[in-house]
């Protein structure tokens, strides 16, 4: 299986990212998937989409679990029978799970100029420190998407505004920075971080402790 990064984010928590490069034909022989998963890996139509979905369940192997063990909420939020958080991403050739004792959200997206055109949608107060011409505005863009994607995954209430209700404080070059879910009277802090590798930016936030 080719696992690009295995993560130890602390005793607790645990990151793994695979690049997915192998044939529809190969992952299908790898996974055993239980019969509601099987129908719905059959209505997928893209070939793109079919293999993000086996190779989530093929990391649930790599963390000794299976798709028997993965359920979902009425929300579409991930859960595991055993009780542990997981959150799960993927993007085009890269597909993540992050498995923790405590809330944990990821993201992970491809840079690509198509995130220009919804930047209007999820930057708030980020304005205040981004350069729109500046020769890394895509990447900071990107960035700030992904962290707030990661944030919306943790919190998983549906109805929370990007722009308006998930802050990102500004990032220097350790990578790593504070967010903030703002929902009415109830404020959490978050330690976000961030990673970048080939043309992709991958994130994971944690509620502060």
């Amino acid at each position: 299986m080719p696992l690009y990064k295995s993560i130890e984010v602390n005793s607790q928590t645990n990151v793994k990212i695979w690049h997915i490069n192998e044939s529809l034909d190969l992952l299908k022989s790898k996974v055993e998937l239980k019969d509601e998963n099987l129908n719905k890996l059959s209505s997928i139509k893209s070939d793109v989409r079919k293999k993000e979905f086996l190779s989530i369940r093929l990391l649930l192997k790599s963390f000794g679990l299976s798709d028997y063990d993965l359920i979902y909420d009425s929300f579409g939020k991930p859960i595991l029978k055993n009780g542990c958080f997981i959150s799960i991403t993927h993007s085009v050739d890269y597909s993540a799970i992050a498995i923790s004792k405590f809330p944990i959200g990821i993201d992970i997206e491809k840079k690509r100029d198509k995130i220009l055109k919804i930047a209007s949608k999820f930057i708030g107060f980020e304005a205040n420190y981004l350069i729109n011409k500046n020769h890394f505005y895509l990447r900071n863009l990107t960035i700030i998407w992904v962290i707030k994607e990661a944030l919306y995954k943790l919190y998983s209430k549906p109805g929370i505004s990007f722009k308006n209700q998930l802050l990102v404080i500004p990032f220097g070059e350790d990578n790593e920075t504070i967010a903030w879910i703002l929902d009415g009277k109830n404020r959490l802090s978050c330690d976000a971080s961030y990673i970048e590798f080939e043309n992709y930016i991958f994130a994971l936030v944690t509620p502060k402790q």
